[in-house]
C-alpha cells in the first residue's frame, strides 16, 4: 500500500504505484490529448504525485482517483498553454495557425474510427462536462471516483454527466432514452 509517509520502502512503493497505474493514466491522457504528449503528461502526473504524496489522504479514497485528478488538471493546464501559444502565433502575422485542440480531438477520434458527429459533440462540450464524461467512459470511473478525482461533489458529477450525455445524444440525433 502506498502511503504519504516516506520510509525505507518508499522507492519500492512508488515503483509499484507507477507500474500499477501508469498504463491507465497514459491511455486516459492519450485519449484526451493524443499520444504525442501523453508520455510527458502521464510522467508529470507521477512526479507531482511523488512531490505531493503528503497531500494524499487514504481516508478519502483510493490513490487511483487522486492520480486521475492530477492528470485531468495537467490536461487542462496543457490546453490553456496551447491556447495561449496559438493566440500568440496568431498575433504575429497572417500565417495559418495550427489546428486547435478541439480540431485535433476531432481528427484523432476520426482516425480512431469513431463517428465524426461524436468527435464534434465531444469537442463542443464544456470542459467540466467533457472531463466528467471522459473519466466515466475512458477510465471507467464511478461517480464517487470522478468526484474525488476532480474535487467536486457527487451531485455535480451526476448533473455534469447527465448534461454531457444529453448533449452528445442530441448531437448524434438520438432521443434521451436511446
Amino acid at each position: 500500500m502506498w502511503t504519504a509517509e516516506p520510509d525505507t520502502r518508499a522507492t519500492d512503493d512508488f515503483a509499484a504505484l507507477y507500474d500499477a497505474h501508469f498504463p491507465d493514466i497514459y491511455r486516459y491522457v492519450a485519449g484526451r490529448l493524443g499520444r504525442d504528449v501523453a508520455d510527458d503528461i502521464a510522467a508529470d502526473t507521477f512526479l507531482i504525485a511523488l512531490r505531493k504524496r503528503d497531500v494524499f489522504d487514504a481516508a478519502r479514497g483510493t490513490v487511483r482517483p487522486w492520480l486521475f485528478g492530477i492528470a485531468t488538471r495537467l490536461v487542462a493546464q496543457h490546453r490553456r498553454q496551447e491556447t495561449r501559444r496559438y493566440r500568440a502565433v496568431a498575433k504575429l502575422g497572417p500565417e495559418e495557425v495550427a489546428d486547435s485542440h478541439e480540431d485535433r480531438v476531432v481528427d484523432w477520434v476520426r482516425a480512431a474510427g469513431m463517428e465524426p458527429r461524436l468527435a464534434k459533440a465531444l469537442a463542443d462540450l464544456p470542459h467540466g462536462q467533457r472531463d466528467v464524461l471522459l473519466l466515466s467512459a475512458l477510465a471507467e470511473f464511478s461517480h464517487e471516483e470522478i468526484a474525488q478525482a476532480l474535487g467536486i461533489s457527487y451531485g455535480t458529477v451526476g448533473s455534469r454527466l447527465s448534461r454531457a450525455r444529453k448533449k452528445v445524444r442530441s448531437a448524434l440525433g438520438e432521443d434521451d432514452n436511446g
